[in-house]
């Protein structure tokens, strides 16, 4: 059984919202229960950044999920201004090279770099269809070791992959996994999932829980129960 206070900093709540308004109201009620949120392209294309500097500056951790890809150079000067934004974690997808200029352009700061590994969306057809010749799991633990190799501070992947990861990475490397669903919940369009408290036995470190928090009718109470399953593994 795991304490509550420990678990508060292992859950992540996607602000998966359309407005800042909304993304603010879900803060306003989630206080006391959750101090670490996720902004992703729909709310930071809304205000989200802006929001993020101001909840990091209030003490409030912020996972950045921007998943950067690019040249070397844009990689690198990205990850310089987000650090002065003082978040936590930034995603970026798993490219040797990625990685490399983005760990050089964070090093010495607090910034935890996450390689996206495989999307938790994706099963071995969508593999296909996008031209890998490895099945996700092969290709999870890949990237795995070429982010620990990278030097980087963690990796995104789906929770039935965690304990694999974890594996290859030891046990200091963050093991992010969204694709979080209380039991008997909806899968939305997530097809690789599983519920928090088999997420924490497989050895996730952090948790990100978007809709299964946001669209409820009570999301303090939503919040509260998947603390109370994590606690439970």
């Amino acid at each position: 059984m795991h304490p509550v206070e420990t678990m508060r900093d292992r859950l992540i709540v996607g602000l998966d919202v359309p407005t800042l308004k909304e993304a603010e109201q879900t803060v306003r009620e989630l206080e006391g229960s959750v101090s670490f949120y996720k902004i992703g392209y729909q709310l930071a294309f809304a205000g989200g950044l802006d929001f993020a500097r101001e909840l990091a500056s209030g003490g409030t951790k912020v996972f950045l999920d921007m998943k950067l890809l690019d040249i070397d150079n844009t990689v690198a000067k990205g990850v310089e201004n987000i650090v002065r934004m003082g978040v936590s974690m930034l995603t970026l997808h798993a490219y040797p090279k990625a990685m490399q200029a983005a760990v050089e352009a964070a090093k010495g700061s607090d910034l935890c770099l996450l390689a996206v590994t495989v999307l938790t969306s994706m099963d071995e057809q969508d593999m296909i269809d996008a031209g890998y010749e490895h099945d996700p799991h092969t290709l999870v633990l890949r990237r795995a070791e070429q982010a620990l190799h990278a030097g980087m501070g963690g990796i995104v992947c789906s929770a039935e992959e965690a304990e694999a990861v974890r594996r290859i990475v030891g046990p200091d490397m963050a093991v992010v996994t969204p694709g979080i669903r209380p039991s008997g919940s909806d899968h939305g369009d997530q097809k690789r999932v599983v519920t928090p408290a088999q997420a924490i036995r497989n050895g996730s470190s952090h948790l990100v829980v978007g809709r299964p928090i946001v669209k409820a009718a009570d999301r303090r109470a939503a919040a509260e129960a998947i603390l109370a399953e994590m606690c439970s593994a």
